[in-house]
């Protein structure tokens, strides 16, 4: 394992990497021990007692952060007729259908949420390959294909944040930067943590949430208790 260097050294001089915090204790650290330049992004990383391999223990779905995330977030829309002026209206960055399907196909992805009204899944289907892998494929379960076009573009903007437990039972996200007040990551944290507790899975039995690490960009990582916001208590879902 690489020793850490001298600016990592100094963020973890006095930092108890076994105690568990309350939301509020982590984030007063994490700011305070962010030390570059940049307004680094303050994240989260979970692992959850599931097995993705299982169809009914699949963590996925969209929050919006109350103070949003402090990143621009840029929508490609995929809509035609009224619902072209309506997405345009809303905000949104591109707006198009075969014209912007072409240029998907010819790799120039410059948008960070794909929003597709119902009736261009025709075309958007045809961009599963090169959409897919990046997660950007639209999904009426997490209102990406949704005939109300503007709002979601809306919502992307505001600071919706898309979550998804990948093949090892983890799951990252960014929660907003430190340079918003302790409050506003911390109202940002509980929002992204309840979401979580609320997707809980069917299918999962015995601890939900095992493990919550908070931390900066390039800082150390802060343990949240994960008791403390109810995750390991949070009851199974009815089947």
């Amino acid at each position: 394992m690489a020793r850490p260097g001298k600016r990592m050294k100094k963020a973890l001089d006095g930092l108890d990497r076994e105690k568990l915090y309350s939301i509020e204790e982590a984030v007063k650290i994490v700011k305070a021990r962010a030390s570059t330049k940049f307004n680094e992004t303050v994240e989260v990383a979970m692992n959850l007692g599931v097995d993705p391999r299982q169809a009914d223990q699949q963590v996925r779905g969209m929050v919006a952060l109350p103070n949003g995330t402090g990143k621009t977030v840029r929508v490609a829309v995929f809509a035609k007729g009224p619902k072209v002026a309506e997405a345009q209206a809303a905000g949104a960055d591109l707006v198009g259908g075969d014209d912007l399907a072409e240029k998907v196909l010819a790799g120039q992805i410059e948008f960070d949420r794909v929003i597709a009204a119902p009736d261009m899944m025709g075309v958007v289907g045809k961009l599963g390959k090169v959409l897919g892998p990046r997660g950007l494929m639209p999904n009426p379960k997490l209102g990406t294909v949704t005939p109300n076009v503007a709002q979601a573009v809306k919502d992307a903007k505001a600071g919706q944040v898309e979550f998804r437990v990948d093949k090892t039972g983890n799951i990252n996200a960014g929660v907003g930067k430190v340079k918003f007040e302790e409050g506003q990551l911390a109202q940002n944290l509980k929002a992204f943590l309840d979401a979580i507790v609320k997707a809980r899975p069917s299918g999962v039995k015995g601890n939900y949430i095992k493990k919550v690490t908070v931390s900066s960009t390039m800082g150390p990582g802060v343990k949240l208790d994960v008791a403390a916001f109810g995750g390991q208590a949070a009851p199974a879902q009815a089947a």
